[in-house]
C-alpha cells in the first residue's frame, strides 16, 4: 500500500492505493468511523491485476476535518472531485461499505456514466425518518452544538487495539493493531482517533428514503449486494422495505456471507474479496477468483 494526497474542494484528502501507479480501476468507500486503509486485505487481493484506491472521506482517517458541520451531500461532491482526479477518463468499479454504500449508490445514480460496476457491502439499511421527528431532531442538534463531542485519548495503540478486538472479536490481535494504527494518530499524552469527533453529532436533516429511491432508479451499472448474515444493521428496515429499495436497481445480484457481521472486511475478508471478484469478472472487470457464499441472482428488469 502507498499513500497519496489530493487537494479537492478546498480540502486535503488521503488516498490509500494498491498496485501500479496508474488510474485505479476499482475504488472503495469506507463506512462511518472507518478509513480506506482497513480495506487492505481486500485490496491486496485485487491489486495483483489492477490498480485499486480507497480514499478517506472528509473528517475520517488522514483526510482533513471540515467541521463544525458534516452534510451528506458533501461526501457525494467530494467523491465526484476525487474520481475526476484519480480516473478522469475512464468509468470504474465502485465498492461502498455501510455509509460508503449510501454515498456510492447515490453517486452511481447521479453520475451513471462514471460507474461501470457497483458493489454494496451491507448497506442501504438506514430507516426512513417520519416528518414529525423534525422538531425533536433540530432541538437535539442545537443542544449538541452547545456541548460538542470531544476526542478520546488512549494510552497507546495496544490499548486501542484491545478495545477494537473486543468490539470485533473476529480480528486477530495483530490485525486489530493494524486497524488501531489506521484509525488513530499520536498526540500529547497518548493517541486518539483521527476521525473528527464532530461526526458523532446527529445532524438536523431527516433521511428521506423516497429521495434515495428516485436516484437509485437512475443507476445503469450492474449492482452486487453483499450482506453479512449476522449483521444487526439489516434489522433496521423490514423485508418489504428492503426489497422495495433493491427493486430500484435495474441489474442486481444478491449474495450473503453467512458467518459475517456488518464489518465484512473484518469478519470475512477472503470470502468478501472472492465474492466481489467473481462477480466483477462476470461483469467484465479483469482477473478471476472463487466465491464461497450463498448467492441469489436476479435477472435484469
Amino acid at each position: 500500500m502507498h499513500s497519496r494526497r489530493l487537494h479537492c474542494r478546498g480540502l486535503d484528502f488521503h488516498v490509500a492505493q494498491w498496485g501500479e501507479n496508474a488510474p485505479p480501476q476499482l475504488v472503495l468507500l469506507h463506512g462511518w468511523g472507518d478509513c480506506g486503509a482497513t480495506f487492505a486485505p481486500l485490496c491486496a487481493h485485487w491489486a495483483r491485476r489492477a490498480p485499486v484506491a480507497a480514499p478517506d472521506m472528509r473528517g475520517f482517517g488522514q483526510s482533513a476535518h471540515s467541521g463544525p458541520h458534516y452534510w451528506f451531500a458533501d461526501y457525494i461532491a467530494d467523491l465526484d472531485a476525487l474520481l475526476d482526479a484519480l480516473s478522469p477518463a475512464q468509468p470504474l468499479a465502485l465498492v461502498g461499505h455501510s455509509m460508503g454504500a449510501q454515498i456510492a449508490s447515490l453517486y452511481a445514480g447521479i453520475r451513471p456514466e462514471r460507474i461501470s460496476q457497483l458493489v454494496i457491502l451491507d448497506g442501504l439499511f438506514l430507516p426512513d425518518t417520519p416528518s414529525d421527528q423534525a422538531p425533536k431532531r433540530y432541538r437535539s442538534w442545537l443542544h449538541q452544538l452547545q456541548d460538542p463531542p470531544q476526542a478520546r485519548v488512549y494510552a497507546d495503540f495496544h490499548s486501542l487495539a484491545t478495545r477494537i478486538q473486543k468490539q470485533h472479536p473476529s480480528l486477530s490481535a495483530p490485525r486489530a493493531l493494524e486497524v488501531a494504527r489506521a484509525w488513530a494518530g499520536e498526540v500529547d499524552g497518548g493517541i486518539q482517533l483521527r476521525m473528527d469527533p464532530l461526526h458523532r453529532m446527529r445532524g438536523p436533516l431527516l433521511f428521506r428514503a423516497a429521495e434515495s429511491k428516485a436516484i437509485w432508479q437512475q443507476i445503469t451499472a450492474p449492482t452486487l449486494f453483499v450482506d453479512g448474515g449476522q449483521s444487526a444493521f439489516a434489522q433496521a428496515i423490514d423485508h418489504t422495505e428492503r426489497d422495495d429499495r433493491r427493486a430500484c436497481f435495474r441489474r442486481r445480484d444478491d449474495r450473503m456471507i453467512k458467518d459475517a457481521g456488518h464489518m465484512l472486511h473484518f469478519d470475512a475478508p477472503e470470502q468478501t474479496a472472492a465474492c466481489i471478484d467473481e462477480w466483477l469478472v462476470a461483469q467484465g472487470w479483469p482477473g478471476g477468483g472463487a466465491c464461497d457464499a450463498t448467492t441469489q441472482l436476479h435477472a435484469p428488469t
